[in-house]
């Protein structure tokens, strides 16, 4: 009886899914450390206000979930968001003189939002299949293309959106249904769409195929080049969500906007479970992990123990161990 007991002891021991729930794990933790650290943590505003700045990098995360999956990377998510911000601002404030002041102007730029994300996304993805360069060079170079061109057409400066448009904008971000902020709604619906097309359909399959080995997949009649490509698109549409939610924030774009936003995309897919070598892949995961960081920089602004200003640190040694730990996941499966 007693040899029953330690085998089924260590049955359940070894057939723990660390990486299923091993966030899950992390996030009750940093709950607990949070609460310790300062009772108001676990205050309703509290936590109404870090779900709401985890929207912005939950949303590019769950688009960066797809391109790490199929074994691609994108380091152009942050610039890109400036840039996208930074034209949206420009075309509101230019429709100003022929739609007015309204929903229509706003609308269209949102639209907008979406096509220059779209095509960021496929020049992104193209770039990488049909150029057959690294993805870390190609995201690499448009990374500092978005970024210059946001600071060219601020001319060093910063682009501002006019005051009476931001006035009807703001409620995007500021205002809520149900009691649940419109960015927490967002970052909700883009989690479930990602989960489902990732989980539930064979795009989703090819993209854990290619990912786990591409030379295989392409002999497996899965059209490599469209799959990885879509994988962009769908990043750069994710990158035009958050940033519509991003600009009635501050009604303002400029060179410092989505700094480190790609290092924080990463680190919540990472975190989350994500192989960054691909081939495997968890939108949940991912949501956890960008509540995570959130989470971490919050509690850096409760406490004097450690300056908030060493948030970026924590953050990349987050990354650093995160693949460590995955590295020596593998060795023992293999």
């Amino acid at each position: 009886m007693t040899e029953l007991v330690r085998s089924m002891t260590t049955a359940m021991r070894f057939d723990f899914d660390f990486k299923t729930y091993g966030p899950f794990l992390a996030l009750l933790a940093l709950i607990i450390l949070g609460t310790l650290v300062n009772p108001a943590f676990v205050s309703e505003a509290n936590m109404t206000n870090m779900l709401t700045r985890s929207a912005f990098i939950g949303i590019i995360a769950v688009g960066a979930t797809f391109v790490i999956t199929a074994g691609g990377i994108d380091l152009s998510v942050g610039s890109m968001a400036a840039f996208i911000a930074g034209i949206m601002i420009i075309i509101m404030n230019t429709l100003l003189g022929t739609l007015g002041v309204g929903w229509l102007t706003i609308l269209t730029g949102m639209a907008l939002s979406v096509v220059i994300g779209f095509a960021a996304g496929m020049i992104n993805g193209l770039v990488t299949t049909r150029g057959k360069i690294e993805a870390f060079i190609v995201t690499l170079g448009t990374m500092g293309i978005y970024r210059s061109l946001v600071t060219y057409f601020a001319d060093g400066g910063t682009l501002s959106l006019d005051f009476s448009i931001r006035e009807i904008y703001r409620p995007i971000y500021y205002d809520a249904v149900l009691g649940i902020p419109y960015p927490v709604l967002a970052f909700a619906l883009v989690a479930v769409a990602g989960y489902v097309v990732l989980n539930k359909t064979r795009f989703g399959r090819h993209c854990f195929a290619i990912g786990s080995n591409e030379h295989v997949a392409k002999y497996s009649a899965i059209h490599v080049n469209r799959v990885k490509t879509l994988t962009y698109v769908l990043q750069g549409i994710c990158v035009s969500i958050a940033t519509i939610i991003y600009v009635p924030r501050l009604g303002s774009a400029s060179a410092s906007t989505g700094v480190l936003w790609e290092l924080e995309a990463i680190a919540a897919v990472i975190i989350g479970g994500t192989v960054l070598k691909g081939g495997y892949g968890r939108i949940w995961g991912t949501v956890v992990g960008a509540i995570m960081l959130t989470m971490i920089g919050n509690i850096l602004n409760l406490t004097d123990a450690i300056s908030n200003y060493l948030n970026g640190t924590v953050q990349g040694a987050i990354i650093i161990v995160a693949v460590l730990l995955q590295r020596g996941n593998w060795r023992r499966k293999k």
